[in-house]
């Protein structure tokens, strides 16, 4: 059952709706594996429930509500170099090196734990870019590292960290006050501009100090997304290094266009979509939904919503792009999704193996991910639901439905790399 605060928030006038966030697009994602079942009750907008007591870990103090200290940590690390980190390798109460131990629920009821440890051996980067989740008045977030942020993190990116080192920069994002006022931001409003500068510089010191040129996995959902597409347009699509250094860019629930029935071109000049297992140098990109997009989403359809914040207004001969996670290149297949047990369970992860499939769809000028569940009814598993109504989808849950496989996708991207034949 929602809160009384979430509740409010969905009942405000949805022409006011913002295009990249309502409540925290990663605390939404999360409520799959606990608010959806009877009696847990979902925090405030932008918020996250604590991880689950009994897993222990480097970004525990944290996940308990407790990020004052690390995060004044995290920002005396950041000033020597100008970037205050979310997540960086090595550092103290890094939520990326969250514990990933998982309880395994499978349609009888069956229970199983599982253990996944950070290669921290990896020759990889993952360079992540987090939802909309500040609540600060301002129209932009400060760069201080607050407890949402640190959630957002562990519950997107940290599994990351079993086949990358992740990297992510605190950026002054566009907060969730300025997206519910009108007008809704676009790529020249000045909070749009505020928030990709400030990510763009966290990138480039990032290059600067770090990289020691390492390859790279970017991954960006929501907002983050069109942050992610303005950086890759403006910074990586045009610069040949960067380009070979790129593996793979995972860019979920932002609207990534290409020209109706071609793989490149639309968002990117030089980024292809991903049209088999193990492709480098190519992006996975959808939103997910159970069905067609309504003719107002914000989300799958070129030219509006989502795609308003990273200037993509064109909508004559594009589409969005949907790249199957699951299957890339391929027509349906299994989820594997991952979702933070919000104390639901002794571990501070629940997976749900065969519960859903997906396959991409177009139609009505909309594309986009359909996700539909394939277990009968005797499964008593908590089920996803359009929990902002039909414009918005799955979008709360783009990545956790498919974070398993998300994972396998860079793990064969990055062994084609190893392998030395890229493309």
């Amino acid at each position: 059952m929602p809160g009384i605060t979430a509740i409010v928030a969905r009942r405000r006038d949805p022409r006011a709706r913002p295009h990249c966030a309502g409540k925290s697009s990663a605390a939404r994602a999360n409520r799959a594996a606990g608010s959806l079942l009877p009696g847990v009750v979902m925090l405030a907008a932008g918020a996250f429930p604590a991880l689950a007591a009994g897993g222990a870990s480097r970004a525990d103090s944290a996940a308990r509500g407790q990020p004052q200290h690390a995060a004044s940590r995290r920002a005396d690390i950041g000033r020597a170099s100008g970037t205050v980190w979310l997540c960086r390798p090595g550092m103290p109460d890094d939520p990326c090196a969250a514990d990933l131990t998982t309880t395994v629920v499978g349609s009888s009821g069956s229970i199983s734990v599982t253990r996944a440890q950070d290669d921290t051996a990896s020759k990889f980067d993952c360079f992540y870019v987090y939802p909309t989740v500040s609540t600060e008045e301002a129209p932009n977030a400060d760069s201080r590292v607050e407890k949402t942020e640190v959630e957002a993190a562990i519950a997107q990116a940290s599994r990351f960290s079993t086949v990358c080192h992740v990297w992510a920069p605190i950026y002054r994002q566009i907060t969730l006050s300025r997206l519910f006022a009108p007008p809704l931001p676009n790529a020249t409003s000045a909070a749009t501009v505020t928030a990709y500068k400030s990510l763009k510089a966290g990138f480039e010191d990032y290059l600067k100090h770090d990289s020691d040129g390492r390859p790279i996995i970017f991954i960006g959902h929501s907002q983050g997304a069109s942050m992610l597409i303005m950086l890759l347009q403006r910074v990586v699509d045009h610069d040949p290094e960067l380009l070979r250094r790129l593996v793979l860019a995972i860019i979920l629930g932002g609207n990534v266009v290409v020209p109706t029935g071609a793989p490149s071109g639309g968002s990117f000049s030089h980024i292809p979509a991903c049209s088999s297992p193990g492709e480098t140098g190519c992006v996975i990109a959808y939103s997910s939904f159970p069905g067609q997009p309504p003719a107002t989403s914000f989300f799958g359809r070129p030219g509006q919503g989502v795609s308003l914040v990273a200037g993509q207004t064109s909508r004559r001969g594009l589409s969005v792009l949907c790249v199957n996670p699951a299957a890339i290149g391929g027509q349906s297949a299994t989820l594997e999704p991952f979702f933070p047990s919000e104390g639901t369970r002794p571990t501070p992860w629940v997976e749900f193996p065969h519960l859903y499939a997906a396959r991409c769809r177009t139609a009505g000028g909309a594309a986009w991910l359909q996700v539909t569940k394939i277990s009968g009814p005797s499964d008593k598993r908590p089920a996803v639901t359009e929990t902002d109504g039909p414009d918005w989808g799955y979008h709360d849950y783009d990545v956790n439905l498919a974070l398993g496989n998300l994972l396998a996708d860079t793990a064969a991207a990055e062994a084609t790399w190893q392998k030395g034949t890229r493309r």
